[in-house]
């Protein structure tokens, strides 16, 4: 395609243009599979609705087995009190080597029983599928997917192994003794070097050869409170689990050389065993969600699959949150979190056009007349950032001010505007005003608001390429005479000279 047609496919303005007419969409937009919306919206919230059945059930059980499990779990920790103080005594908090010797062999054997009967106490029943590997075998032990603090069950099947746990969960009195007994990773969430030494703890203590318990990553989020939980679980007579342990997984050479191929055939493969889809979703995620929250939008607006977009379009955390506020600007009057056209309009300050159609089509990815914060996180990286560069900006400036003297006034912007939107009799007072400091703009204005807002990069791309395309349809003599940047908004005739802009 040459650019004359790609610009034609960006900027067509026929009559009958709408949003969701599949026609409009330019053929040069990357419609990759891998930025497709993720099979599930949210994977960090677990909704249960009781029916009243239910409640009554929960009511009367309550009643008698709520106390009884409550009196069993308390007197299995305070038995298992003195073993963890055994097994931790002057051991730093953050184990520089592993509990061994005489320590080991006594309350190892202990909390696994104990760990076993606090289970039972509460009503669960364990089914176990499968083979346990040893340390050695399998220094790193993956459990997934981990939603609730009773998934516990499955890290008390296969032997007590160290798990990855926040800083915070050691200092709660009782509970953190017995964590600190299972000599875990600890991970604090406000040190910015954390996720590194967490990786190279994980990987010093899986290349130690067995000295150190196997290592456990798990993770979850927003669901039941610890009390809700408890109280629901033990309100009923009892709770089938299944632990299935899978086959060792040892990487090969490639993956070898490159981490993430192997993790994403282990995440595969045990999301085909659990029958389960699979998303990029990760604690960024989290973090965006609860930023969205906090911003008056729907939680799940700010789930983006950070890892796949940031990776891909080589965006930061900092970054997509300063988006989220931009988004939430456009957003927050709109139903469900989501922008329609006349927002995106009323966000731009400018009409409803088929050329304002077409911009708004090239966000909405999966043509529902709407565009969520994933869809405009990719629009803005895709679309509009790589046509906001410096030269674009400068060649933009040139365009609108047509005497020449360095500054715009509202007579020139509104004249091309009007132009490259195709509305004639377009206002743009309110928009002028927002960019100038007074009755004119200077260049530092004009790249200060064009940084600060990409989506009308795309419009002031489009019609220099609608320009461009004028040239290249011109004879091949005139194509060849000298040229500079053209102020004119509708060339008529090609024996004008492209640089005598004020006779426009």
């Amino acid at each position: 395609m040459n650019r004359c047609a790609e610009a034609a496919a960006v900027a067509a303005s026929g009559p009958g243009a709408g949003v969701g007419s599949a026609g409009l969409r330019p053929p040069i937009v990357p419609r990759q599979s891998s930025f497709f919306p993720p099979p599930v919206r949210n994977p960090f919230v677990q909704q249960t609705r009781l029916g009243a059945a239910r409640r009554i059930q929960i009511f009367f059980l309550g009643i008698i087995l709520l106390p009884i499990r409550a009196l069993l779990l308390a007197l299995i920790l305070l038995l298992a009190w003195p073993f963890t103080a055994i097994s931790t005594a002057c051991c730093p908090e953050k184990l520089t080597h592993p509990i061994t010797g005489w320590k080991r062999k006594i309350t190892q054997p202990v909390l696994k029983f104990l760990g076993r009967a606090m289970f039972f106490s509460m009503g669960f029943i364990v089914t176990v599928k499968g083979k346990i590997a040893s340390p050695v075998e399998a220094p790193i032990f993956v459990v997934a997917p981990h939603s609730t603090f009773f998934d516990g069950i499955a890290c008390v099947v296969a032997g007590l192994p160290s798990i990855v746990s926040r800083y915070e969960n050691v200092q709660v009195p009782l509970i953190g003794r017995i964590l600190r007994a299972l000599q875990p990773v600890l991970v604090s969430r406000v040190d910015p070097d954390s996720r590194k030494n967490t990786i190279n703890e994980i990987i010093r203590r899986a290349t130690s050869g067995g000295e150190w318990p196997q290592d456990t990553v798990t993770w979850t989020w927003q669901g039941y409170t610890f009390i809700q939980l408890c109280v629901l679980t033990w309100c009923q007579p009892f709770t089938k689990v299944e632990v299935e342990f899978m086959p060792v997984q040892i990487p090969n050479d490639e993956e070898k050389s490159d981490p993430v191929l192997f993790a994403s055939r282990v995440r595969n493969l045990m999301a085909e065993a659990l029958r389960i889809p699979v998303t990029d979703h990760t604690y960024e995620d989290c973090r965006l969600m609860i930023s969205a929250g906090q911003l008056t939008l729907p939680m799940e607006a700010g789930l983006v699959e950070f890892t796949k977009i940031s990776r891909k379009l080589k965006l930061d955390w900092d970054g997509i949150r300063k988006h989220l506020d931009e988004y939430a600007a456009i957003a927050s009057s709109c139903k469900g979190g989501r922008i329609g056209i006349e927002e995106f309009a009323e966000y731009l300050k400018l009409p409803v056009s088929d050329v304002l159609r077409q911009l708004f089509a090239l966000f909405d990815r999966n043509h529902d007349g709407s565009v969520d914060f994933r869809e405009y996180v990719i629009g803005l990286a895709v679309l509009c950032n790589p046509a906001n560069t410096e030269e674009i900006i400068q060649v933009a400036f040139k365009l609108f001010d047509v005497d020449e003297d360095g500054f715009i006034t509202e007579e020139e912007f509104a004249t091309i505007l009007q132009a490259s939107l195709g509305v004639p009799d377009l206002d743009v007072s309110g928009l002028f005003k927002e960019i100038a400091q007074g009755d004119s703009v200077s260049y530092e204005e004009f790249k200060s608001f064009a940084l600060k807002h990409p989506e009308y990069a795309k419009i002031f791309t489009t019609y220099l390429d609608l320009q461009t395309c004028h040239v290249f349809s011109l004879p091949e003599e005139v194509q060849a005479t000298p040229s500079v940047v053209s102020n004119k908004v509708s060339p008529e005739s090609h024996e004008e000279s492209t640089s005598d802009k004020k006779d426009d």
